[in-house]
């Protein structure tokens, strides 16, 4: 469903897994994300971003307030969001089952370290094919071809990016064709399940309060994307669905009796 111009998908856990381990087991190049608000509101304000995004095949609605939208625009089957750090740890048991590689692509060495652990012991059968720590800076060309061979080569079928909104983004729509797996940008899931970084407690995710504990921990760095951003989110969606609303009674006002 377009939702502020980007194109969210009305799916569940079970079907983004689905597609997912679907793509990684005839390894084709597929890109998805978990998208929030945050993720939503850079697309709206940058329509080169939005036009990468939209070339993803899963957006998944990450946060409660994406997928309150989408059910206010008439998705209304959908119960849950889909939480990045949990279809992460979704995507790996069946990964681990189904003995599909993945790989590791971002976040410091330190970070990657940690994951990596935890998620053997977490998943004792999880191929990790390897990992690669983020330069925290964009890859010159020649790095970049290396780090695709190296991916390829691994035989992994699932890669992990964590490296931000929007530049996780961006980098798995600008590898689409290049990297022969299933790409999924993850967000804040490998601090979580490294256990670097605090999750807010559930019942704050499940009333879409997740960004005050965030913002909390985070203050400097994420005050803008809180502060500025929700608001601006809830005046753009509310005039999308006003729209929408005039749209259909005009509809309905035409058509002959």
């Amino acid at each position: 469903m377009n939702l502020l111009g980007v194109n969210v998908s009305r799916v569940d856990y079970d079907g983004a897994v689905t597609a997912i381990i679907g793509a990684a087991k005839l390894r084709l190049s597929f890109g998805a994300t978990a998208l929030a608000v945050h993720g939503v509101m850079e697309a709206k304000h940058d329509p080169a971003l939005a036009e990468l995004i939209n070339r993803l095949h899963l957006i998944a609605p990450d946060g409660q307030p994406v997928r309150w939208a989408l059910n206010l625009l008439g998705a209304r089957e959908l119960k849950d969001r889909v939480y990045g750090p949990t279809l992460t740890l979704k995507v790996c048991e069946r990964a681990a089952a189904d003995q599909l590689p993945i790989f590791l692509y971002g976040s410091s060495r330190p970070v990657l370290d940690r994951l990596e652990r935890n998620l053997r012991a977490r998943f004792p059968n999880l191929i990790i094919a390897g990992v690669q720590a983020d330069r925290f800076r964009e890859a010159s060309p020649e790095e970049d071809e290396e780090d695709i061979r190296r991916i390829n080569q691994s035989g992994a079928r699932v890669v992990f990016v964590g490296r931000g909104c929007p530049r996780q983004e961006r980098w798995v729509a600008q590898h689409l064709g290049k990297i022969q797996a299933a790409m999924v940008a993850v967000g804040a899931a490998f601090d979580f399940h490294a256990g670097t970084l605090a999750q807010a407690p559930k019942v704050l995710q499940d009333y879409g309060l997740e960004w005050v504990f965030r913002l909390a921990m985070e203050p400097r760095r994420l005050w803008r994307r809180y502060v500025i951003l929700n608001p601006l989110f809830i005046a753009a969606f509310a005039r999308q669905l006003l729209n929408r609303i005039l749209v259909r009674g005009a509809d309905v006002s035409i058509k002959p009796s």
